[in-house]
């Protein structure tokens, strides 16, 4: 069967999923589903986070996975004989290349989406446009643009969006936000997001034909991009096409959970700049693999953020979140320091509000309920949370090269900034063993974002602007707003 067109499958799926689909009269084309009702799901890419979505889904009651998603045939046949050695007499799942050939299956009822990051929002709108309630992996856009256009079709087709970010279902950290944007601690001034994990080099593999088991347009997609071994399956995440480095891989929920913690009323920031670079390895990988940014809102509040993957022996591992008071209070590790106090008070808070059951098991109840509001992490949720990392490394993709030192930092009088890219400059020079002679910044500029229209004004903006939305491959373009 030839691929299918852009046309050809919004045609299909209006086949199958009734006239309403090409009315667009209602705001839910999704099945409606009883308590009782078996829930039919896809998975979508296989390798690596997708082993996760198999295994989460296959826990909740009365979910089928329907079918299982992956251009590389190795890894679906491996991914299909696994499902079936554990669900038994239950296995029915079938195995596709291609993700539209599983949304035109008037019975599936969602998709759960462990592709690539380039992947995301187009596969959640496809999943939309066709009726299917969406799971999809954090980031949910490899762009801003992209990001808008998936929460203009869940507006638009009223099915529930999910971003995978787990901690949007821990019932301790939404009680801690409740708590700290109720005012028990003052008023938050710096909201600080670490993903400092150890990483390790890439090196360099050069360009090729694809092997003969992966379909290679499936995989490229959207990504206007050659095929090089370093990008299948894992590493493709440290290139600028079809991944966002470390700061929106990992750092994801540390991101969200930062923004998480703001004012509630406030969306994106309205200045942006970040600093670092991709020392020591001397790879093929294009992303840095250390970075201090910070983000200003229109409030006064703030959110930084900390990469740091360079391994070394005493290496903190930083997987966290910390929490900054305008009265010099601090929230570290779930312990309470008041200005100037080095001991630690341990919180001890009310529970927040939540949907029960984790991601996966809120995920279904709120597919069941057809309410998108339960989401724990919703579209929009998703895609402002996605967006101040995305803002971040644009301003480093626009940085210039400056000497390694302390004066690096463009913070003007923000004493906050300064102390804490400090912390970071003395861990990579006396821990990692940068030297400062002969070695580079990349420090990027301040860049001005309007939240409304989610264009950049001032300085810069012509290029900043251009990094809003990425050069699509012919056959994967998206849609625009008005006619997602």
């Amino acid at each position: 069967m030839p691929l299918l067109t852009r046309r050809s499958f919004i045609h299909t799926s209006a086949l199958a999923t009734g006239a309403a689909l090409l009315a667009r009269s209602t705001p839910s084309y999704a099945r409606t589903l009883g308590a009782n009702d078996r829930l039919r799901i896809a998975v979508v890419g296989l390798n690596g986070r997708g082993k996760s979505h198999i295994a989460g889904w296959s826990e909740q009651k009365n979910v089928e996975i329907a079918y299982l998603i992956d251009p590389d045939q190795q890894v679906l046949n491996k991914s299909l004989a696994g499902l079936k050695k554990t669900a038994g007499d239950k296995f029915a799942a079938k195995g596709l290349a291609d993700l539209r050939r599983a949304l035109e299956d008037p019975t599936l009822d969602a998709i759960s989406i462990a592709a690539p990051n380039h992947w995301h929002s187009l596969m959640t709108i496809w999943g939309a446009q066709a009726g299917k309630h969406v799971y999809v992996e954090k980031p949910m856009s490899h762009d801003v643009a992209e990001g808008r256009a998936a929460v203009a079709a869940q507006k638009r087709y009223g099915i529930v969006i999910q971003h995978g970010t787990q901690r949007r279902s821990d019932e301790k950290i939404a009680g801690l936000h409740e708590a700290i944007q109720a005012g028990k601690f003052g008023k938050l001034k710096i909201s600080y997001g670490y993903c400092c994990k150890p990483r390790d080099t890439i090196g360099q593999k050069a360009a090729s034909a694809p092997p003969p088991h992966l379909d290679w347009n499936l995989w490229r997609g959207p990504a206007v991009t050659d095929y090089h071994p370093n990008l299948v399956h894992y590493n493709w995440h440290w290139f600028w096409k079809t991944g966002n480095g470390d700061m929106n891989n990992q750092g994801t929920h540390q991101l969200d959970v930062a923004r998480w913690a703001l004012d509630p009323k406030l969306t994106s920031p309205t200045r942006v700049m970040a600093l670092g670079g991709r020392f020591k390895w001397n790879d093929q990988g294009e992303t840095p693999n250390t970075m201090f940014a910070l983000a200003e809102y229109p409030n006064g509040q703030s959110a930084f953020f900390n990469v740091r993957n360079v391994n070394y022996q005493g290496y903190l591992h930083q997987v966290e979140n910390e929490y900054y008071f305008e009265d010099g209070g601090k929230i570290v590790r779930n312990q309470y320091f008041a200005k100037g106090s080095t001991t630690g008070e341990k919180l001890t808070l009310a529970p927040g509000k939540v949907t029960p059951g984790g991601n996966w098991g809120s995920f279904i109840a709120a597919c069941r309920a057809g309410k998108p509001e339960m989401a724990n992490g919703n579209v929009e949720e998703a895609h402002y949370g996605s967006v101040l990392g995305h803002l971040m490394n644009n301003s480093y993709r626009l940085g210039t090269k400056v000497p390694f030192n302390a004066k690096a930092g463009k913070f003007g009088d923000n004493q906050d900034a300064y102390e804490h890219f400090m912390k970071l400059h003395a861990i990579m020079r006396d821990g990692v063993g940068v030297p400062e002679d002969g070695t580079d910044y990349v420090v990027g500029p301040w860049l001005t974002f309007d939240p409304k229209t989610e264009r950049h004004t001032g300085a810069f903006a012509a290029e900043a602007n251009a990094l809003l939305a990425d050069p699509r491959s012919p056959g994967f373009e998206l849609p625009k707003l008005n006619g997602v």
